[in-house]
């Protein structure tokens, strides 16, 4: 699993503005291996639907995986052809490696991916981004086991996706229905602090970072779709199924450890204007109640089979200072895990030695209530014993949740907010390298004059047992081929993306030099255009 970088915690969400310009607002990723027969019409079907229902600018990248067939000529016809289309050429192949590549690039707020044979209806793509587009939610999926879904495939792939659906719930604490329908969307922003964390680059890419979203307490949204299974289908089931269980395994044993700095993710409380001077969510009472009676209720019997178990052989003194002293030690690490989420091994020492202090208080009540029942009664019965102990412990509960409250694990949300508020001003994330054919079809001016291929450094894309591989080198191809350009997002054309941001007005030109365009109008006009009707898919009949 990769900690090694993370840009720091979310800023809060807002609504894309209406005077977008320059940039697509929506980036369509679709990955392909060997898919010459169903590209062109799967580009075209998707070009055309969101021309006459997408109410913003948008694009279609097509990422090709190392393709070996005539998938590469198609994918640069149809960037040369249609102006809203591009193509990436990928040497390696890898689902994940190709989605890295394109988001981590792409200069459009909200990125997406669907599969090449469009077995999901295109009716459901306005409703998949429109909350992050709103500011709403994080993440958006396509749902296939949602009740008001309609589906159309196999038992065998039926069960398949259910049993893996439900051993996500079962190992991962997954709240998400789906987690592999090839119908996913990500805030841009989002995506820029997931993608360092996710080490899969393969079919368990997208199912990872679901999970690392919904464990970030980042917002997905889901929406139901109506899905005609591909009998083409060409994806390995077993093998597919057998990496799917290895990463599982491996996301599970990293958040089981504490290796993922999630709680640095965490988005702030509000996106209110009443609410931008506070810096974070104050911590939920009632939550760390019920996990702190959770885990004290275990620990008391802990602590009481200790007890029992060292008086046998020693003193009662002895005995329960024996088994304060290690059940405070389960039952700090508990609480610092599951009460407080505190997550990674920052700290660990120092909050223990925390515990111990409220651990003396806590020996100080038991032990006064002992002593207390000695001189009441010279042989007091274990039950007697046991009973005063368990009334000293209640009592000792309830202080030790209010220090540990306000003194071993405060709520220090507005101090890391201005940390990562620091952070922020002070640098931002690397995009990975890439090399540049073509221009983009909506970057704003003429290209500059240069040499065909552009590098730009980057970090390494990782390889699927987590460790760095070479750097990917990825072929952009744009609509006016023959043009050099940069990727998108590793340009200007960033900084005039970046949320909230004002269009700027075109410069004034000066005498003898090349006038530049000027940026696009805020909002041009739309095209008469037929009413919408329903896509068509001409493999069914409905």
């Amino acid at each position: 699993m990769r900690t090694d970088h993370c840009p720091g915690t979310l800023p809060a969400r807002e609504h894309l503005p209406a005077a977008w310009a320059g940039t697509p607002v929506l980036d369509v990723v679709v990955p392909v291996y060997n898919e010459e027969k169903d590209l062109r019409p799967c580009v075209r079907r998707l070009h055309e639907h969101l021309t006459r229902t997408f109410p913003y600018a948008f694009r279609i990248t097509i990422a090709d995986n190392a393709s070996t067939d005539g998938t590469p000529l198609i994918a640069a016809e149809l960037a040369r052809r249609i102006e809203e289309v591009r193509s990436v050429r990928l040497e390696r192949k890898g689902r994940g490696r190709a989605l890295r590549t394109v988001w981590s690039a792409s200069d459009a707020p909200v990125l997406a991916y669907m599969d090449v044979d469009l077995s999901t209806d295109l009716n459901a793509l306005l409703p998949l981004v429109a909350p992050l587009i709103s500011g709403h939610s994080d993440v958006a999926i396509g749902s296939r086991l949602s009740r008001s879904a309609r589906v159309v495939r196999g038992a065998k792939r039926e069960f398949i996706s259910r049993s893996y659906n439900l051993i996500l719930r079962g190992s991962l604490q997954a709240r998400f229905s789906d987690a592999q329908c090839g119908f996913k969307a990500v805030r841009r922003d989002v995506a820029q602090v997931l993608l360092p964390l996710v080490e899969d680059s393969g079919w368990f890419f997208d199912t990872e970072l679901l999970v690392l979203a919904e464990r970030a307490g980042l917002r997905i949204h889901e929406v139901p779709v109506d899905w005609v299974d591909d009998p083409d289908s060409t994806v390995h089931i077993v093998r597919t199924a057998t990496e799917d269980l290895k990463g599982v395994w491996r996301v599970g044993r990293a958040l089981a450890t504490g290796a993922l700095p999630l709680d640095r993710l965490t988005r702030p409380f509000g996106d209110d204007p009443r609410d931008r001077t506070l810096a974070d969510v104050p911590r939920g009472l009632a939550r760390q109640l019920v996990g702190f009676c959770a885990v004290g209720a275990l620990s008391t019997v802990f602590y009481l089979l200790l007890y029992s178990a060292f008086r046998s052989v020693t003193g009662s003194q002895l005995a329960n200072g024996l088994a304060l002293l290690v059940s405070a030690v389960a039952n700090t690490a508990a609480n610092r895990r599951l009460t407080f989420r505190v997550r990674g091994r920052g700290g660990m020492v120092r909050h223990q030695a925390q515990g111990l202090v409220v651990l003396a208080i806590g020996l100080a009540l038991t032990s006064g209530s002992l002593a207390a029942l000695g001189t009441a009664s010279s042989d007091p019965a274990h039950s007697t014993e046991l009973a005063v102990l368990v009334a000293a412990n209640l009592a000792a509960t309830v202080l030790r949740f209010l220090l540990f409250r306000a003194w071993v694990f405060p709520d220090r949300g507005q101090a890391r907010a201005a940390g990562d508020t620091v952070a922020r001003q002070t640098g931002g994330t690397p995009a990975p390298a890439a090399t540049g054919h073509g221009a983009m079809a909506h970057a704003p001016g003429p290209a500059a004059p240069g040499p065909s291929v552009a590098s730009a450094p980057g970090p390494a894309a990782p390889g699927p047992s987590g460790a760095s591989s070479a750097p990917q080198t990825a072929t952009w191809h744009g609509a006016a081929s023959g043009a050099p350009a940069t990727p998108p997002g590793q340009a200007a054309s960033r900084a005039a993306s970046a949320a909230g941001s004002a269009p700027r007005a075109p410069r004034t030109p000066q005498p003898d030099t090349p006038v530049t365009p000027p940026l696009a109008p805020a909002r041009p006009p739309l095209p008469s255009r037929p009413a919408p009707q329903a896509d068509r898919d001409p493999r069914t009949t409905r």
